[in-house]
């Protein structure tokens, strides 16, 4: 399947605790379907001091959220991704609402 998200991307989050947040894209790990969005899923963690962490105290960590919870903002608003294959081959991410392009495109591999 595609992905709609890419890193760096501005998203907005369409639902759980953090709904209507809109934040970039950390990481996309597509084999468990899951992104990693800034300031967004925000756990804390009490640590003890350690040489790897001099000292101790509370650290707030993003964890991921599942992939289907995200769509890309397009002006600040969310809207839904299609898929265009130019005349040269490349593959380009469009918004659904205005027809915008997303990101760069992506080349087609030469065999």
């Amino acid at each position: 399947m595609p992905q709609h998200v890419r890193k760096g991307d501005m998203v907005t989050v369409i639902s759980g605790s953090d709904r209507g947040r809109t934040a970039k894209v950390l990481k996309v790990m597509p084999k468990r379907g899951k992104v990693l969005v800034q300031g967004v899923n925000v756990c804390k963690r009490h640590t003890k001091p350690s040489q790897h962490q001099q000292q101790g105290g509370i650290v707030e960590k993003e964890l991921a959220i599942d992939l289907s919870n995200v769509l890309p903002a397009v002006d600040g608003k969310p809207t839904r991704v299609r898929f265009q294959t130019k005349d040269d081959g490349a593959k380009v991410r469009v918004a659904v609402k205005g027809g915008s392009q997303i990101g760069q495109a992506l080349k087609k591999a030469s065999k």
